[in-house]
């Protein structure tokens, strides 16, 4: 599935089925910026099998603080909404997968 940006309103309801890595960023942060474009390709490489959703720390505190991030970029991965893995900050492209492959 395409990358997609949620809010607070929404987060719940996108990450509630399927496997979902969520990116907590901020458009002022230099390793959000540097992991865009990998995020970019893992959606292209795993295509439908996953749902890649952007949240905007600064536009959408209520969800940063519900889930502990304290640090940008922060990648939680969940499935079926549940909290299944955590990175924070830059990681390159095989990391991501690692993390994600066994949950799909």
């Amino acid at each position: 599935m395409a990358i997609v940006n949620v809010q607070d309103a929404n987060f719940g309801e996108t990450i509630k089925e399927g496997v979902v890595l969520a990116d907590f960023w901020a458009p002022w942060c230099g390793p959000c910026k540097m992991i865009a474009p990998v995020l970019e390709e893992l959606s292209q490489k795993l295509g439908e099998s996953v749902t890649i959703a952007k949240i905007n720390v600064d536009d959408n505190p209520e969800t940063a603080g519900q889930y502990g991030v304290m640090s940008i970029p922060t990648l939680k991965l969940f499935k079926d909404g549940k909290d299944v893995g955590t990175f924070v900050g830059f990681r390159p492209l095989a990391d991501l997968e690692a993390l994600v492959q066994p949950h799909l």
